[in-house]
């Protein structure tokens, strides 16, 4: 569709399902034909290889940069010196795709889709946030944007196409 994806960020408290509500947006995006990034924010880190495997020895030697290559796909792990944004990983890392969705980056300015279940006790993580475009919940909360609930992904993703014309561009990106 376009050089520059559409961001959209899918945010709520652990344990809304966030990770749920993302899976179902990359199947029925990627069912529509788009070429759909995703960005996991983690603020305690992670390891993405095994001890013991060769990449994992590479990078534990001192590399900066590690790459594992197959025929169908390609993994990294590269030191950063800082908590990079959204803008500047779409940048780098996010070519070819038409829409990247994040999650766990709550205090970005990207138009977002809060996930909200009544099971985790909290109220909305951005309750009067602007950019927030919609809410998936198991329960009816007095918010000024659409509310869906979790078996209607079909209906947040054609919001999410209305709104990506005006999302690109969004932030710098």
């Amino acid at each position: 569709m376009t050089a520059d994806p559409a961001v959209f960020s899918v945010v709520g408290e652990n344990g809304s399902g966030k990770t749920t509500v993302i899976e179902g947006l990359v199947a029925e995006l990627t069912g529509l034909g788009l070429r759909v990034g995703t960005i996991k924010h983690d603020v305690h880190g992670f390891q993405m290889d095994r001890e013991g495997k060769d990449s994992f020895r590479h990078k534990a030697a001192g590399a900066s940069v590690s790459l594992i290559s197959s025929p169908w796909q390609v993994g990294m792990v590269r030191d950063t010196g800082r908590d990079l944004t959204v803008a500047e990983l779409v940048e780098r890392f996010m070519d070819g795709v038409d829409l990247v969705l994040t999650e766990d980056y709550h205090l970005e300015r990207w138009p977002k889709v809060e996930v909200h279940r009544s099971a985790t006790g909290k109220g909305l993580r951005c309750a009067g946030d602007k950019t927030v475009i919609a809410l998936v919940s198991d329960e009816v909360l007095p918010v000024d944007v659409p509310i869906f609930g979790f078996d209607q992904l079909p209906e947040v993703t054609r919001l999410i196409l209305d709104h990506m014309g005006g999302a690109r561009g969004a932030a710098g990106v």
